[in-house]
């Protein structure tokens, strides 16, 4: 096992209450790499003090999850990088599973694992023991080989948050790159965690508004601004439904999660960046 071939990247917001046990479970040879978001001088400095193996780089404003990831793989200097969300824990033998299954693979540009919680896996498996190559895989950890990845110039950071990793996928495919899952590669992905809790509601809020920014954005990047309209309006109208009931009967929570799902997808048909940050 080649741990000095592979560099961990992890993106964190406001994620001290996760990041500590993401990182305990990468084994201590290896470099990782925390873009800290958040810009939490306090965090960065424990992570030092704790981890000679970390670098902890604070971004000066939220990046979203694409740009960071985009930070820290410009930083990369080994032929193969692991991006995973603070929310995750490695397995103990993940990484030399990674490296056993490279070396029976001509080529890759993704090497996805499995998660043991279901709920937020990878896919439906159907034979645990058999590497499956796929079309896209979920974003919570990624085995990158740099060299395939430096072809596309990374993530298309114009997405904030969300389908990031499926327009990446895509443009690897599109370049005869090949995306796998391994399910001998085994992470727990608690899932939409990434965060302290005490900031859940405003989270929940910018999840609507990008969720929406970037369906519209990623139709339109790949498929037309017609289809991407196609795509889009049933959303409109079931927001904008949904707004209306909730903001009628005083049901002030989730009729701001529907103005903030209007507001994703108007200033996405408008053409207008992904602008929107949590206001925490």
């Amino acid at each position: 096992m080649k741990t000095l071939d592979l560099t961990v990247i992890i993106t964190s917001f406001h994620s001290r209450d996760k990041i500590f046990s993401c990182i305990e479970s990468v084994e201590k040879s290896i470099k990782i790499i925390v873009i800290e978001n958040s810009n939490d001088e306090t965090l960065k400095e424990e992570i030092h003090s704790k981890y000679q193996n970390v670098e902890c780089i604070l971004s000066k404003e939220n990046l979203g999850y694409g740009a960071g990831n985009n930070l820290g793989l410009s930083m990369v200097k080994t032929p193969y990088a692991l991006i995973i969300n603070p929310d995750v824990i490695l397995n103990t033998d993940a990484i030399k599973n990674f490296f056993i299954s490279i070396n029976n693979l001509k080529d890759f540009g993704i090497i996805a694992p499995i998660s043991q919680n279901e709920k937020y896996n990878n896919f439906n498996i159907e034979d645990d023991r058999k590497i499956k190559e796929v079309n896209n895989v979920k974003g919570f950890a990624m085995f990158l080989k740099m060299k395939n990845l430096k072809k596309i110039d990374f993530f298309d950071d114009n997405f904030f948050l969300y389908f990031e990793e499926i327009d990446l996928c895509r443009r690897l495919k599109n370049n005869n790159s090949k995306i796998f899952i391994d399910p001998s590669i085994k992470v727990d992905h608690l899932g939409g965690a990434s965060h302290n809790s005490e900031i859940e509601k405003p989270m929940e809020l910018s999840r609507n508004w990008h969720w929406m920014w970037s369906t519209f954005y990623f139709y339109k990047k790949h498929y037309g601004y017609s289809i991407a309209m196609i795509k889009i309006l049933p959303k409109l109208f079931s927001s904008s439904i949904k707004f209306v009931i909730f903001f009628i009967t005083f049901q002030k929570y989730k009729s701001e999660i529907y103005k903030h799902r209007l507001s994703g997808i108007i200033n996405s048909v408008l053409l207008r960046k992904s602008w929107y940050r949590p206001k925490v």
